[in-house]
């Protein structure tokens, strides 16, 4: 790795920039990996070129990337199954009776993003795809329902005491304490860092907030209007990943439940039966629980299996039943598979960014400068989430951003107070929130992308409408760490502190945005669906 120093920044950066200036994200990528290409080869625009496709091509033929990108084309024919056979549309008449208003279609993809909670991919996928046909019809806008998708996977993954996450997280504790040869139980130390992820935890409670009262502000506030005074989930122009009713025509009007249930059913437990079998099953949980399960565990590989199931189970059902041909069935996989191939380019250019990152040395050279600067035990959570923000926002990922700061987090807070309490929690607390804050705010990530995707959503749509929201949430959060840096290290007064404050600043913007653009209070109507 070479040191560019500032530089390091300018593959990220072009990115970012790129994709929101142009509105072309494939391009916007393609662009950050090359000038990383092109640093790291002396400036060279041939051997950068050459550079870049050695990048795309690793990151194709990675294990966890492959497995992920062949999930992705499973889901794709398996949605198509469920979509053309008329599954979905079944499910969305059979939810009608219930949900029936844009508020009720919001707090269900609400509810059922607090539900899923263990694993964000599995979670994008089931939420997205189970409420899109219902949130269409009750007239919300695809931009809310990706936001409502985005902002409940990875916080809740993220904070879950079961799931894909915590095992990866745990581990990377444990990593660091055995580094400080410090004897304190990395489970514990992850349970006491809980209520310190201040971002996390306000983003899943600022969800429920605009889904309940549909006052918004910034650019959600135009979509969710436009949605529900013109009827249009999309806007004019916009460019959904998944192209659903352009790619597979409209679906079957006899189409069962069954098609639906079923699949999706068995996705979740094929998935939760893989990651129970790769993470070495009862021998695994006898030794150290279900941590040892989960941390051990090929969640990539789980979930490929799950969605083949998936696939299986729904082609099965959909001839026994007799909704479809061999030849619609066969039609309908591969027009479903068709319909991720923008999507999983732009999740290998993204990975691909990643390595040109790592090959310039971004993360590190924000980590210097934090360094350089030194800090007190207090401060360092504020300092931690800052930098994690900016990490996993230029770079994408927020799981990658763990394994650069917790490793500087940890005995940063430890070497300055010397022992393991609200400091060094505080302080593993900010770095898991910082990078699920920059992982919903980017439009390299992964996550980002799949939220898109599986919510049918203009992918910079998404993005934009969403940041406000995210930016809220960690604005409070920076306070909160503030405080703490002051001296109130008490949870159980800065978490309700938080919570009003997330309030007032959410009643604030959205009379400002009403007011501004004439939409009184910033609340758009209730709709509510005809029979």
């Amino acid at each position: 790795m070479s040191d560019f120093g500032v530089l390091s920044l300018l593959p990220p950066l072009v990115a970012i920039i790129l994709a929101i200036w142009t509105k072309r994200v494939i391009l916007a990528l393609f662009a950050g990996v090359w000038i990383g290409g092109v640093m790291v080869s002396g400036w060279n625009p041939v051997t950068g070129t050459t550079q870049t496709l050695d990048w795309i091509v690793g990151n194709a033929i990675d294990d966890w990337n492959v497995k992920i990108l062949l999930f992705d084309f499973l889901i794709g024919a398996g949605v198509g199954l469920i979509y053309k056979s008329g599954g979905a549309m079944a499910i969305g008449r059979a939810l009608a009776s219930k949900v029936r208003s844009s508020r009720g279609a919001a707090m269900m993809g609400w509810l059922l993003g607090v539900l899923i909670f263990f694993d964000d991919y599995t979670n994008t996928i089931i939420v997205g795809n189970t409420m899109r046909p219902i949130t269409d019809r009750t007239r919300v806008s695809r931009e809310m329902l990706a936001y409502i998708d985005d902002s409940t996977a990875a916080p809740v993954a993220g904070l879950a005491i079961v799931s894909t996450w915590i095992g990866y997280e745990v581990g990377l504790i444990g990593d660091a304490f055995k580094d400080l040869n410090v004897d304190y139980g990395a489970y514990v130390a992850w349970m006491h860092s809980v209520p310190f992820r201040f971002y996390s935890i306000l983003a899943i409670i600022l969800v429920f907030i605009v889904a309940f009262t549909h006052r918004h502000y910034g650019p959600m506030l135009h979509a969710e209007y436009r949605a529900r005074t013109e009827g249009k989930v999309l806007r004019d122009g916009a460019k959904p990943l998944m192209t659903t009713e352009v790619d597979l025509g409209m679906p079957k009007e006899d189409g069962s439940v069954h098609i639906f249930i079923w699949p999706i059913l068995t996705l979740i437990f094929v998935t939760l039966y893989g990651m129970w079998y790769t993470g070495g099953g009862g021998a695994a949980y006898a030794e150290g629980g279900l941590m040892e399960v989960l941390g051990n565990s090929d969640s990539a590989l789980a979930l490929l299996w799950g969605s083949f199931a998936m696939v299986v189970v729904a082609f099965f059902l959909v001839l026994a039943m007799k909704r479809m041909t061999i030849e619609e069935a066969e039609d309908a996989i591969v027009r479903g598979m068709k319909q991720m191939v923008i999507a999983n380019t732009i999740l290998l250019l993204a990975w691909s960014i990643k390595s040109a990152t790592d090959a310039v040395g971004t993360a590190p050279y924000i980590v210097d400068l934090a360094k350089s600067a030194g800090v007190t035990g207090s401060w360092v959570p504020l300092i931690v989430f800052l930098i994690a923000m900016f990490i996993s926002f230029t770079t994408g990922t927020s799981w990658g951003t763990f394994s650069i700061m917790l490793p500087i987090a940890i005995p940063l807070a430890y070497g300055v107070t010397g022992y393991v309490g609200p400091e060094v929690f505080a302080a593993i607390g900010a770095v898991f929130a910082g990078g699920i804050f920059g992982d919903h705010c980017s439009p390299i990530s992964d996550t980002t992308i799949m939220s898109s995707m599986f919510s049918g959503s203009d992918h910079i749509d998404h993005v934009t409408t969403q940041v406000p929201y995210a930016v809220t949430a960690s604005s409070v959060g920076i306070i909160l760490y503030l405080l703490f840096g002051f001296g109130v290290h008490s949870w159980a007064i800065l978490l309700p502190l938080g919570f009003i404050l997330l309030v007032g600043a959410w009643y604030v913007l959205s009379e400002w945005y009403g007011k501004k653009y004439g939409i009184p209070h910033g609340k758009v109507p209730v709709y509510v669906a005809e029979d």
